[in-house]
Formats: C-alpha cells, structure tokens, sequence
C-alpha cells in the first residue's frame, strides 16, 4: 500500500529508480553512496519501496533510537550501532546473514553525512565473511536519480575493492557535497 505513495511521491519530487538487479537476488548488502544529507534517508526509503527491495534493514548511529522517535527508526528497519566504543559489528552482521533468511542491510560506507576522505570497510568484511555480494546504490541528486547496480562479488581484495566502489561513486553527486561527493582516491 505504501509503495503507489512512494511512486506518486518520487515522481512529484522529479525522482526516479534505475535498478539493475537480478529479480532472483537473495541475501546482499546495499552499499549506499554518496551520504551528504538527511534526505538520503528519506529518498532512500522511498526507492526502497518503488524497487520492491522488502525490509532492507539498516545501521545507523544508536542515538536515533533514544525517544521521541526510536521507535519509528526500529520499525523501518533500523539496528542501532555504537560508535562510541569498539563492538564486533561486523561479526554481528555477519551472524544476522547466517541465521535470518534473506537477510538483507544498507550500509552508507561514509559512515557519515560529512566528507570523508576514507571509507569505513566494515560492510566489505561483512560480505567476503557472509558470502554475499554487493549492490552499489547510489543517490544522484543531479539528475535526482537512484540507481541499483548489478551485484558485484567481493574478490578479497579490500584495498582494490573499496577503491574500485569509491570511483565508481565519485561520478554522482550527493546533496551537501555536489562536486565529487564520494573522493576518487582513498587516504
């Protein structure tokens, strides 16, 4: 019922879905790029919805689950992360992948709304360790497009890997961050 909303709503703000997956995708991580603003969220929920993707789950920062809307950030999916301290997040994750069905996450690798010149790596272990591959997801503020690539199959080669994802990423343009809103070089 949420998802005619969504369409009507996408297509009023100039917004539009390309999606490239397989209709047989199962368990992945959505790698979501480039993360500059609030409205990510929002756009991001709303493609969701358009792309059929189901109860994609994702991490955000634990203090978006205190009162008065915690609640709400756990019914769309929400896990709430520390950052304050290190956690075995990424072996969390991985163990969510092995016991739940069709486990799916969105992870923004920025880890943030500000620039970054390097990205966390976390969700790329989650994936070489659960055995799934990655769906580059990105927000483009400049045509207002969201686009859903093909699965891409981690080699194990983080450091090749990550930078492979970080340039394909540097061509979109986020919100608060047009001009090369994911860096094309890692640190």
């Amino acid at each position: 019922m949420f998802r005619p909303f969504a369409q009507v709503l996408f297509r009023l703000m100039g917004w539009r879905v390309v999606d490239h997956r397989p209709q047989d995708l199962g368990s992945c991580i959505y790698v979501v790029a480039p993360h500059s603003s609030n409205w990510d969220f929002i756009i991001g929920l709303l493609a969701r919805s358009i792309a059929r993707l189901g109860h994609v789950r994702y991490l955000a920062k634990k203090e978006l689950f205190r009162p008065p809307f915690g609640w709400l950030f756990r019914i769309l999916g929400g896990y709430p992360v520390d950052r304050s301290k290190r956690s075995d997040v990424v072996g969390q994750v991985v163990q969510y992948f092995k016991e739940v069905p069709g486990f799916t996450i969105a992870i923004t690798p920025e880890g943030t709304r500000r620039h970054v010149d390097k990205w966390k790596t976390g969700f790329y272990h989650i994936a070489v360790q659960a055995g799934v591959p990655l769906i580059m997801a990105s927000i483009d503020y400049g045509p207002r497009v969201v686009t859903f690539r093909e699965p891409f199959v981690p080699s194990g080669d983080v450091d090749r890997d990550v930078q492979w994802m970080m340039d394909y990423f540097s061509q979109f343009s986020g919100k608060n961050r047009p001009a090369k809103a994911v860096p094309p070089k890692t640190a």
